[in-house]
């Protein structure tokens, strides 16, 4: 593996620059305010801003309303989005439906909506969790019923994160509870605004908006269906997959571990830990910085960050977010109260900064799939071991 450091080309270099003059004017303190507030992984202003210059989709080509990056300047502008902490959930989202969008949709609705989807004015949201499902998503309940061009819908979403803010979500469906869970499932991407839709706030924790969405007699055409009926499983792994990881392309520019986003913010909770040791004292006067145990408490979660880094694949994932639980509530136990204002509070350690990693870590068990999930994904696809089969697993009953 070739761990040089890449020489940027004056084109590239320049990129870099246009990068940071375009981020400094759009991310403004307000925008971090706004995020603080609502905790919405989305500003809209920003999103479309970035939609403007094709940084959405940089990927896709000018006439696509993409910006036809390379491989080397789309790495800089996800590495300068991160820095500058430009809200992402929703263009995360978008995103992965958008891959199934274009690959089941029907033609014409993949042309209505594809350029919007690319200047920002049309986001999508995931519709996956029951109230009662977890994490087993293909043990869905909402029924769709068709009566002719038409389906209706009636149940109920947990955790659509975004959907207050996006267009569509991707809705996975019961169309036949006589089928084996997997098989009478049918997707559809449903229109926010249909009567007979409601979106409910949930608030997290860690200060996140996510949504329950309620789906009563809403009525949807069959125009919005993606792929056939009762093969919605097909439609979804893209999708699902993509989210826990499957697919990743190791081409020397990407993170290697799955969990990097979780350790970013570890990142700065170190460094503002740090930067609390070297401004104060024990009471006997001796720099914390320079108190052996202090030190050797820091290292050890330095150590353990270096190695989450670097650790592939699910593994990755999983030990993204571990360092950062256990690794943030350590580091609040080494600062003290002090550790403990949020935001705006007086004397708040880098603006609240342990603060809001220690409540936002405790979420990362469950974000894009929970930890338990992805070491099944080890047992299986790592290690080769059999399918656990546990006394008392749900099925799915009529």
């Amino acid at each position: 593996m070739d761990f040089s450091t890449v020489e940027l080309t004056p084109e590239q270099s320049r990129f870099v620059q246009e990068v940071r003059n375009a981020l400094d004017e759009i991310v403004t303190p307000e925008v971090h305010d706004h995020e603080r507030s609502t905790g919405d992984g989305f500003h809209e202003g920003v999103h479309l801003a970035l939609g403007r210059r094709g940084w959405l989709f940089p990927s896709w080509s000018v006439e696509e309303g993409g910006a036809g990056l390379d491989p080397v300047r789309l790495r800089i502008l996800a590495l300068e989005l991160e820095r500058y902490r430009v809200p992402h959930v929703t263009l995360s989202t978008t995103a992965l439906v958008w891959q199934a969008v274009a690959r089941f949709a029907a033609p014409d609705l993949v042309a209505e909506i594809r350029p919007l989807v690319a200047t920002g004015a049309v986001r999508l949201c995931l519709g996956y969790s029951d109230p009662e499902g977890g994490s087993d998503i293909a043990a869905s309940h909402l029924r769709a019923a068709r009566e002719g061009e038409t389906w209706v819908l009636n149940g109920a979403k947990m955790f659509t994160t975004g959907a207050h803010n996006c267009q569509y979500t991707f809705l996975i469906t019961r169309t036949d509870p006589d089928a084996p869970k997997h098989k009478g499932l049918t997707m559809f991407l449903v229109p926010l605004d249909l009567p007979g839709v409601e979106v409910q706030a949930i608030r997290t924790y860690g200060g996140e908006r996510t949504n329950a969405v309620y789906y009563t007699d809403v009525q949807v055409s069959d125009r919005f269906r993606l792929g056939e009926v009762n093969a919605g499983w097909a439609v979804l792994r893209g999708p699902l997959d993509a989210e826990h990881g499957a697919g990743r392309v190791n081409d020397g520019l990407s993170d290697v571990c799955q969990g990097r986003v979780f350790l970013r913010e570890f990142e700065r909770a170190l460094d503002a830990t740090v930067e609390w040791a070297r401004r104060s004292e024990r009471p006997g006067g001796l720099p914390v910085a320079e108190d052996p145990a202090f030190m050797d408490r820091l290292g050890r979660q330095i150590v353990e960050l270096e190695a989450a880094v670097v650790t592939p694949g699910p593994m990755g994932r999983i030990k993204g977010s571990l360092t950062l639980i256990e690794g943030v509530a350590e580091l609040m136990d080494l600062v003290g109260p002090e550790a403990l204002l949020t935001h705006g509070a007086e004397g708040a350690l880098a603006g609240g900064e342990l603060d809001f990693a220690h409540r936002w870590a405790q979420g990362t068990a469950t974000y894009g799939g929970t930890i338990e999930v992805f070491k099944n994904i080890v047992a299986q696809h790592v290690l080769g071991l059999p399918r656990a089969d546990f006394p008392g697993s749900k099925v799915l009953v009529r």
